[in-house]
């Protein structure tokens, strides 16, 4: 039996369990802080997605060409 109650990833970011598995094994593959990744991009896309923000492929790139411009 799984656990009751929310998931803390699901309560800060709208995002379930399984797929942020899926996205750490990702960063892990491409030497990619999973902490930065939910700072940089999942935070702004859940906040987007509070604000009924449209959420196209556009509006994607820009919230990761953001994120990625402050590595540099």
């Amino acid at each position: 039996m799984g656990r009751k109650g929310l998931d803390t990833l699901f309560v800060h970011y709208g995002i379930r369990k399984e797929d942020m598995d899926v996205i750490e094994a990702i960063c892990a593959e491409f030497d990619v802080e999973p902490e930065w990744l939910k700072e940089q991009i999942l935070k702004p896309y859940h906040e987007a997605k509070i604000r009924n923000e449209e959420l196209d492929e556009k509006t994607l790139s820009k919230v990761i060409e953001k994120a990625l411009l402050k590595i540099k």
